[in-house]
């Protein structure tokens, strides 16, 4: 074991101002504290989110910021109290790194909903320091934070489960939708949509993806696998489709209304939200009430929750779809990602970028 005495430095890709726009700029990192793990960044996906950080879009960011919250990396040195991680492990880090540890959310293994939670970036750790995320050479993460990446899991692949993939794992097994047999929406097909299509393969159900046009039918039935695709302004289609869906996982992050939707569950059929959406959504309750059908929402995972995903991708032989990139291409690859034009997540080859030499 070992541990940090003095602080070091590492480069990361920081936005200045809510104009989002990333350049190199080095900071120093915060102390190694007995239960941290300092991690050489390997690689780092990016999220919807970061983009909505980066640019002040919620409304609580912190400059400068270096994003990244799909992080893998491997672990350099360890505190003297670290026992469920050691040097040479590859870890993965997601989206929070803190919690008060007393709540009923963090006594329930549900962490991520803490109220005293910390982002892995744009917030401020216990010690004060600002918290900065993977699109940089390292960090420094308490051992609860990070996960063990399972053998033979490649880094690169990995990258988007923490994010996209645990975000669909987390509501299917908590609303007891992760049994085999059950037909299910996946309702936009991006970097969270198009792993919620494996996930739901992987367990056994009927999938369907439903879109506002035709173009992506090649893609979610033969690249992914889908069972059936629905146009939503099919109204016939749609129509056909009522009262045959258990769950639609909702990832679309931006306004859009539900009512098209709702018609396609079955009675007891819960329609979930994923997406970060800052405009009011609307709904006629009629079409929730005859039907004993639920709205609801789910946040991430727990930790407890990023290890089974792991270890159920990894059995299962669930991977994601990417493309991979350098650091000095982030702004062209968040601008294309606005545009959805990619399939289905960049992933940033860090340890490749040099970012600390």
């Amino acid at each position: 074991m070992a541990s940090v005495e003095e602080e070091r430095t590492t480069t990361g890709w920081a936005a200045r101002d809510s104009s989002g726009i990333l350049s190199p700029y080095t900071y120093t990192l915060r102390d190694t504290g007995p239960e941290d793990v300092y991690i050489k960044v390997l690689c780092c996906g990016i999220c919807h989110t970061d983009i909505h950080q980066a640019r002040n879009q919620l409304g609580m960011s912190h400059y400068p910021m270096v994003p990244g919250h799909e992080i893998v990396g491997e672990v350099v040195e360890v505190g003297s109290d670290v026992t469920k991680l050691k040097v040479g492990d590859v870890v993965g880090v997601g989206l929070v790194v803190g919690c008060c540890r007393d709540c009923n959310p963090c006594k329930t293994d549900n962490e991520q909903y803490c109220n005293k939670r910390i982002w892995t970036y744009s917030d401020v750790y216990s010690d004060g320091k600002p918290t900065q995320g993977g699109f940089a050479g390292a960090i420094v993460v308490n051992q609860k934070f990070a996960v063990k990446i399972p053998d033979g899991m490649a880094p690169q692949q990995v990258a988007p489960l923490l994010c996209a993939a645990v975000t669909v794992y987390s509501p299917l097994r908590k609303f007891g939708l992760n049994a085999s047999g059950l037909r299910g929406g996946i309702l936009g097909l991006g970097g969270v949509g198009h792993m919620g299509v494996k996930i739901a393969k992987a367990m056994g159900h009927h999938v369907t993806v439903i879109s506002s046009s035709d173009k992506k039918r090649q893609e979610a039935m033969v690249d992914i696998g889908a069972h059936e695709y629905l146009i939503s302004s099919d109204a016939t289609k749609m129509q056909e489709a009522a009262d045959s869906l258990d769950y639609i996982i909702d990832t679309v992050p931006v306004f859009h209304p539900l009512e098209p939707y709702l018609p396609l569950l079955k009675l007891d059929g819960k329609l979930i939200l994923l997406g970060a959406i800052e405009t009011p959504l609307q709904f006629l309750s009629p079409m929730i009430l005859l039907g004993r059908k639920t709205i609801t929402g789910s946040f991430i995972g727990s930790m407890k929750e990023m290890e089974e995903m792991l270890i159920f991708c990894k059995e299962k032989g669930v991977t994601s779809i990417i493309e991979v990139v350098k650091m000095d291409y982030i702004n062209k690859a968040i601008e294309r990602l606005e545009k959805n034009d990619v399939r289905y997540r960049f992933v940033v080859d860090v340890a490749g970028s040099n970012l600390d030499q």
